[in-house]
């Protein structure tokens, strides 16, 4: 597998295609998202990682400053910016009822499980699969950056959409259907090479 990332090192997919860069994603104010596990530009965690290379999965504690008070959702978009395809891998998608979260800005360590989701998180599909996936770059292929984008909307997009379709629609399809204005967004990067 060595072989295989040396040979992809230069193809990326780049910050270009990513969720923070789409139009309908913009908003005016910025959010600051941390987290306990890595600080921002940082090494992830092996618990964060995926299992193939022997990592946990776990998602990280998430926090981030509070949205603004018209804020009725948040998307919680996690992509790898670094794999090598024309387009960031989505490696988890969600939306989130702040208001049936423990906290309103925060999210614990495991919260984004496809399994046992933590109260008012809705896990869609992402490129992998549900729920949380954490990075799993081929050896040698360099560091990937790993992106947490969280964005405070107005409106609950996630009701404006058919139930059944939003269970089974792809991450990039889903994320050019969200209509609902984004009034807040903040993002944490978190980088892991092997």
């Amino acid at each position: 597998m060595t072989l295989l990332g040396t040979l992809l090192k230069n193809r990326r997919s780049g910050d270009t295609h990513s969720a923070w860069n789409l139009p309908k994603l913009q908003g005016p104010e910025l959010l600051t998202v941390t987290s306990l596990q890595f600080e921002e530009g940082g090494s992830i965690p092996l618990e964060q990682v995926g299992k193939r290379i022997g990592g946990k999965n776990l998602s990280p504690d998430l926090t981030w400053t509070p949205p603004p008070s018209e804020t009725t959702e948040l998307l919680l978009v996690v992509e790898d910016l670094d794999v090598p395809m024309s387009k960031p891998a989505v490696h988890c998608l969600v939306f989130i009822n702040p208001s049936r979260l423990d906290s309103p800005n925060h999210l614990p360590p495991g919260a984004l499980s496809a399994r046992e989701p933590a109260a008012g998180v809705r896990v869609l599909r992402s490129t992998i699969g549900r729920g949380y996936h954490g990075p799993e770059p081929i050896k040698g292929h360099g560091p990937h950056r790993c992106t947490f984008q969280v964005f405070a909307l107005s409106h609950q997009a996630g009701s404006t959409i058919d139930g059944a379709k939003l269970d089974r629609a792809r991450p990039r399809a889903l994320l050019s259907c969200v209509t609902a204005p984004v009034i807040a967004r903040g993002r944490l990067t978190g980088v892991y090479d092997r």
